[in-house]
C-alpha cells in the first residue's frame, strides 16, 4: 500500500478503489495508539459501494515520525493535504477519538469537503485537566519501559468491560494487544502530548451544518456517553446513536453494530 508526502510529512494510507472517481468517497481517520487496522471490518464492510479511504497520523502506523506537527491543528492541515493530493473534493469522513477532534476541525474550517460527519468516541472538549497527570506518567512509563511493558494497562482504556471478559474473545485481545505494542515509543509520546494539549471545539459545533452521527459505547471509559451527549446538542440536527457492549474502540468490539448504524445514517444523507 502507498504512502504519499503532504505537508512535510510521508503518510501511509490504503484507498480500497483508487481508480473508481464514480463511487463517493468514505474517510477513515484512527484514534490515538492505533492505525488503519481499526476500520478493517468497516472498509470490508463499505467497499462495494464507497470508495474506502484509511490513513495513519503521522508519528503512528506506518506513517513518518516528525521531530513535532502532532499538534490538532496541523494533523487536520496533514489530513486536508491528503484529501487534496488524492483530489478529492467531497467524503463521508468517519473519526474515532483523536479522529474525531480532527473531524470535527474540518467540518469548521472546510466543510465544502463533507458529505457527512461521523464521529465515534470523541469530544469536544478540552482534555479534562485531572486526567493529564495520568496521561504524562503514562507517557513517562513509556519513555523508559516502552510500549510493551505498559500496554495491558492501557487496554481498560481502550476497550470495554465486555470485551475483555469475553473468553472467546481473548485471540483478538490479543492481536490488538500485539499491535499496540508495535507502535514506536517516540511517536506514541509526541501523539499523546498533542491529543493533551489540544484546544476544545465546543464553542464552534454551533457553526457545523454538516450531517453528523456521534456514535459512543456504553462502556466507554475514555469519553463516556456525556460527552457525546454535549456534542448532540450542540450540533444542529445530529443523531446520537449508543453502541451497547463497547468500550472506546467500537468499530473493533461492536463492528456490526457501528457499521449498522453508519448505514442508517448513510442512507438519510443521500
Amino acid at each position: 500500500m502507498p504512502h504519499i508526502q503532504v505537508n512535510d510529512v510521508n503518510i501511509y494510507y490504503e484507498d480500497s478503489a483508487p481508480d473508481d472517481t464514480q463511487k463517493p468517497v468514505m474517510v477513515f481517520a484512527h484514534g490515538l495508539l492505533w492505525s488503519t487496522r481499526m476500520y478493517d471490518r468497516q472498509v470490508a464492510y463499505f467497499q462495494d459501494k464507497y470508495r474506502c479511504i484509511a490513513f495513519d497520523f503521522r508519528g503512528q502506523g506506518q506513517s513518518q515520525i516528525t521531530k513535532s506537527g502532532y499538534d490538532m491543528e496541523t494533523l487536520t492541515e496533514d489530513t486536508l493535504e491528503l484529501l487534496s493530493a488524492l483530489n478529492i473534493d467531497k467524503c463521508h469522513f468517519v473519526g474515532l477519538s483523536m479522529g474525531g477532534f480532527i473531524g470535527q476541525r474540518i467540518a469548521i474550517k472546510r466543510p465544502e469537503l463533507l458529505l457527512s460527519l461521523m464521529l465515534i468516541a470523541t469530544s469536544a472538549d478540552p482534555e479534562d485537566p485531572t486526567n493529564i497527570p495520568k496521561y504524562r506518567k503514562l507517557m513517562t512509563a513509556i519513555r523508559w519501559l516502552g510500549m510493551r511493558r505498559v500496554s495491558k494497562k492501557v487496554l481498560p482504556i481502550m476497550f470495554g468491560s465486555s470485551f475483555l471478559a469475553d473468553k472467546a474473545r481473548r485471540p483478538e485481545c490479543k492481536e490488538w494487544l500485539a499491535l499496540m505494542q508495535d507502535n514506536h515509543k517516540t511517536g506514541v509520546i509526541k501523539a499523546t502530548l498533542g491529543v493533551i494539549e489540544r484546544s476544545g471545539t465546543y464553542e464552534q459545533l454551533g457553526d457545523i451544518n454538516t450531517p453528523t452521527l456521534i456514535v459512543v459505547g456504553d462502556e466507554d471509559a475514555a469519553t463516556p456517553y456525556a460527552k457525546s451527549e454535549r456534542m448532540h446538542f450542540a450540533v444542529a440536527g445530529s443523531k446520537l446513536a449508543v453502541i451497547k457492549g463497547a468500550g472506546h474502540t467500537a468499530t473493533v468490539e461492536e463492528p456490526e453494530q457501528i457499521n449498522r448504524v453508519m448505514s442508517q445514517f448513510l442512507e438519510c444523507c443521500v
